[in-house]
């Protein structure tokens, strides 16, 4: 795929008849009218992006992105770039945060090397690297434009691939050392923000240590210039010169997810930055995204609200891996469960109510 034909791609709307059919059946259940709130929108909106009333769900997926950050090399973490390899080891171990999780809500997990800094292959990890990490973004872009571009068509072609063998919903989580300052430099400068507001401490950052991390985004901001008029070419340079490899390849995700009518669910601040890209260069991208939770890093509100979409879960967390999205698994399943069988009004034999607006 090329930069011209990553920008071609066009997205069909969600099912409006299909949403409206949805609502219907909901209203048939015997419960007030929008009783679950919310949560009666979201069985609607994923019945209208598969294009079916009564949507099976059951088999899903978590895409967790790994790839390491030259960045790191400005001292932004606590950590070094050794413990990017260690948890992608883990994940394809099964033992990791996200896979303890992911046995609990029935979720397949499929952990993908898109950029460690590793000459390794890693047992049960797919092998879809696109270099061992990115450069420094202090020093140079951290991505080449061919390089970006792989990186996005990889996670195109995976969400294809997996929409292919029956997922119908996919999750998106990432492990990289260093991730939360690319992700929060890129989320700076797509929203015009300032980056201070924004900069947390990721996995944990002493006081010193959070002003370094402050420091080298601002000076990331100040190297290039983003005073690009077109939104798509904007949003491309910005994930090119400041981005990382994981963050790419979930913008592929969503958009493939996007191409394939599956929805893709966001997890925290990383996985927020990768879905506002998405929908920048690929317009719509965003009606086929679902959001999980609210996490600790203040941006994470700021991408969702951005995108027009409010969290389900407020749990303060910052665990990475795509654990957040996974959180929302449970309540989806409960919901659609009662969805699907929750007794009729004439089941009560009793009037059902009238919807008045």
């Amino acid at each position: 795929m090329t930069k011209v034909e990553l920008f071609d791609i066009q997205i069909q709307n969600p099912n409006r008849t299909v949403f409206d059919a949805s609502k219907e059946k909901w209203d048939s259940i015997s419960k007030p009218i929008d009783g679950l709130g919310d949560f009666e929108t979201l069985i609607c909106k994923i019945a209208a992006m598969r294009g079916e009333v009564c949507p099976d769900i059951s088999k899903r997926a978590l895409v967790v992105m790994c790839a390491d950050n030259g960045i790191v090399e400005e001292g932004i973490s606590q950590s070094d770039k050794s413990i990017t390899k260690a948890v992608a080891e883990a994940l394809g171990k099964g033992i990791s945060s996200a896979c303890t999780l992911a046995k609990n809500t029935k979720v397949d997990v499929v952990p993908v090397d898109i950029g460690i800094d590793t000459d390794e292959k890693i047992d049960g990890v797919r092998d879809l690297k696109v270099r061992k990490g990115t450069r420094n973004f202090l020093m140079e872009p951290a991505m080449s434009e061919t390089e970006t571009v792989e990186a996005i068509s990889t996670g195109i072609s995976l969400a294809t691939e997996l929409s292919e063998e029956g997922y119908s919903l996919i999750a998106t989580g990432e492990m990289g050392i260093g991730n939360t300052t690319t992700s929060t430099a890129v989320l700076s400068a797509l929203l015009s923000i300032n980056s201070d507001e924004i900069t947390g401490r990721g996995a944990g950052l002493s006081d010193s240590g959070l002003n370094r991390k402050r420091e080298v985004i601002k000076a990331g901001l100040l190297k290039y210039d983003f005073n690009i008029e077109d939104e798509k070419e904007r949003a491309f340079e910005i994930l090119r010169t400041l981005g990382g490899l994981d963050i790419a390849g979930l913008v592929g995700v969503f958009i493939g997810g996007a191409l394939c009518r599956v929805p893709t669910v966001i997890d925290g601040v990383i996985s927020a930055t990768a879905a506002i890209i998405a929908d920048m260069i690929v317009p719509g991208a965003r009606l086929y995204m679902l959001p999980s939770h609210n996490g600790r890093e203040k941006g994470c509100s700021m991408a969702l609200s951005y995108l027009g979409l409010s969290s389900y879960i407020n749990g303060n967390m910052a665990l990475g891996e795509g654990t957040g999205a996974l959180m929302l698994f449970p309540i989806l399943d409960m919901v659609m469960d009662f969805y699907k069988s929750g007794a009729l009004f004439e089941d009560y034999e009793i009037d059902k109510y009238t919807r008045l607006s």
